[in-house]
């Protein structure tokens, strides 16, 4: 063979050679590519199949949590109907109507003002008149303070319908004021009238369903003693 056409055959050889590798390559850039888009697809697919089940497991969840504290609402509603019933007076559980003002700090007061039959008129129109107070929404005796990192609404002592009531009636008239306001900001924020709560009078705190059940049941027992 001619060393010149040996020469032309071994270039027209590496030049095919190189195309068949570049075709190569490029077709196997073309499939690399085109295995990326199709798992970039499944996973978008599959991620919001996840965020779908995400979705409705929380849902599930919520729908749960709602219905069961619907259910404990109930109960406790039946429990505060039953300890109506059921309760006497000193009763280490019972009913407490949070938001509803001492009567015994006023009668203190009009029982050292007041004589005969006007003791118990000016005590319930005091009662009458303060309890008017509390459950007026116009009358906002509230303040915020900074507790840690969170803030919280408390009685102002700075009220000047507060100070006004200390000066004429004594400080644990204003204390009694105080302690019904603070109820119904604890028990019933969005109202400003008085809730029935399962509360323990030994204690001095919202009584838990637990011990409101297991106060229930000796009551029941107990009655049934009685009858026999």
């Amino acid at each position: 063979m001619n060393p010149n056409h040996k020469i032309e055959s071994d270039k027209l050889a590496d030049g095919l050679a190189k195309k068949i590798v570049e075709e190569i390559e490029k077709r196997a850039n073309e499939m690399t590519k085109q295995k990326n888009e199709e798992l970039k697809k499944v996973r978008k697919e599959k991620n919001e199949e996840l965020k779908k089940v995400r979705k409705e497991l929380k849902q599930i969840i919520t729908n749960k949590d709602k219905m069961l504290k619907k259910v404990i609402k109930e109960k406790k509603e039946e429990l505060e109907k039953g300890f109506r019933d059921l309760s006497g007076e000193g009763s280490v559980i019972g009913v407490k109507r949070m938001g509803e003002v001492d009567g015994k700090p006023f009668l203190k007061v009009c029982e050292q003002r007041f004589n005969g039959e006007n003791v118990g008129l000016q005590h319930a129109m005091l009662c009458s008149e303060w309890q008017k107070n509390i459950n007026d929404s116009a009358w906002y005796p509230f303040k915020l303070v900074v507790t840690g990192e969170k803030m919280k609404e408390v009685v102002d002592d700075e009220d000047d319908k507060l100070k006004k009531l200390s000066e004429e009636l004594g400080e644990d008239v204003m204390n009694a004021v105080k302690t019904a306001l603070e109820e119904l900001n604890d028990f019933n924020p969005s109202g400003r009238y008085s809730v029935p709560a399962l509360w323990n009078f030994e204690h001095g705190r919202k009584a838990t369903l637990s011990e409101g059940i297991a106060h229930m049941t000796q009551q029941i027992k107990n009655f049934k003693r009685q009858r026999t």
